[in-house]
């Protein structure tokens, strides 16, 4: 087994099989890493409480020897916001949320995350590294939204016209999320 370890963590609606999220997991465990990828419950009408005890009970299963990658999509981020908001507490090496939803717009579905922890500090603490990954042209989050992450001083990337980053956009496939998974620092070169 090599020797990392990943959480993949999905957003409203889940992520399915033609999702890069899949297909990253599938990849990892592949090249022999260890992969965590759970399905939170009632996932088209999530509870925030509920979805930390999840996540409470997945962070319990990694090996705790292994340095720990995060990847979320969508609501995931959020949800690693108020994880490590509420942990206050160094929980992993990396941390690449993607596509994060505006926190300035409650999802109807999603009302019990709202508001987003925006707090540089404990992301700071939660992982060594956070990557916040933006599209120019996400219907969830727009460039002015997206400024409320960036303004936190964290790494941040805004790639053009990738949409929601989803397979609605294009994205089953996503061979530079991957490449940020293996490198051991990051560079923000090409999509």
């Amino acid at each position: 087994m090599n020797q990392q370890s990943f959480l993949i963590l999905h957003g409203l609606g889940g992520s399915g099989q033609d999702h890069w999220q899949t297909w990253l997991a599938k990849e990892l465990a592949g090249r022999n890493y260890h992969v965590s990828y759970p399905v939170f419950s009632t996932f088209d009408s999530p509870n925030k409480e509920v979805w930390l005890q999840e996540l409470d009970a997945a962070m319990d299963l990694l090996p705790k020897h292994l340095p720990l990658t995060v990847v979320t999509h969508s609501l995931g981020s959020i949800i690693w916001l108020h994880y490590a908001a509420r942990l206050n507490k160094k929980i992993a090496n990396k941390a690449i949320l993607v596509a994060p939803p505006s926190p300035k717009v409650i999802l109807s579905e999603a009302k019990s995350f709202f508001p987003v922890p925006l707090d540089r500090r404990a992301l700071s603490l939660a992982a060594e590294e956070t990557l916040f990954i933006h599209s120019s042209n996400d219907p969830y989050c727009s460039l002015k939204d997206a400024d409320l992450y960036k303004n936190m001083g964290l790494s941040s990337i805004t790639f053009p016209n990738m949409g929601h980053i989803n397979p609605a956009s294009g994205y089953g496939r996503w061979e530079w999320i991957l490449d940020q998974c293996l490198m051991e620092k990051r560079s923000a070169v090409g999509v």
